[in-house]
């Protein structure tokens, strides 16, 4: 099984979202695109949250100096992306792959990382609460829809907030894997806990 989590927006909670996954199924970690935060990239804050022994992570395809759109950091580093150069690493166990931003966040003048998903990954929407998110997460869910991407659920973010959670899954029809709440912080007991509480719906995926 292929998953490919994505965000609503930028921190929401893709990187905390995609380490319980990786967890839960044992499953190995793929950040295609790194922009910034070499030395504490999303890949070093999954392999140091994880608890098993099984899962690997492979390096970034693009591992770029900036904190900025994928489509920036790479002009400033002088270089472009080249979609044809990202590629899937090889595994036979499941692979968890995870999106930088939302899904129209541009990795070139051309494409965005909505182009990185393919026909057989699985997606996992993360949607935090805000002012603006129930209509952010729906964007998100018609866009990938039109695109015939399989949306395989919605894993809420942050303190709970039942009206907006029921109007998102009653407009998507999506279902939701689970919720993660605004922890004090995430160290890999709390990030098993998720495992275990996130792991039936995941393998039902």
């Amino acid at each position: 099984m292929k998953i490919f989590i994505t965000g609503i927006s930028t921190d929401v909670g893709k990187t905390i979202a995609a380490a319980i996954t990786t967890e839960a199924l044992e499953a190995d970690y793929w950040k295609p695109i790194q922009a910034g935060d070499l030395h504490h990239s999303d890949s070093h804050k999954v392999q140091s949250l994880l608890s098993n022994g099984k899962s690997k992570i492979f390096e970034n395809s693009y591992a770029l100096n900036t904190p900025a759109s994928p489509h920036f950091a790479a002009k400033l580093d002088d270089i472009v992306i080249d979609i044809k150069k990202i590629n899937e690493p090889k595994t036979k166990n499941h692979l968890v792959i995870e999106g930088a931003g939302g899904i129209f966040v541009p990795i070139n003048d051309l494409e965005t990382i909505v182009d990185l998903i393919q026909k057989d990954y699985k997606v996992i929407v993360v949607s935090r609460h805000y002012l603006g998110s129930i209509n952010h997460t729906l964007l998100t869910v018609e866009a990938l829809k039109n695109r015939k991407i399989n949306i395989a659920g919605i894993i809420f973010s942050g303190d709970e907030n039942k009206p907006s959670e029921e109007i998102i899954l009653s407009k998507t029809g999506v279902k939701c894997i689970g919720r993660i709440a605004l922890e004090p912080y995430f160290d890999k007991n709390v990030i098993a806990e998720y495992a275990d509480l996130f792991r039936e719906n995941l393998l039902n995926l």
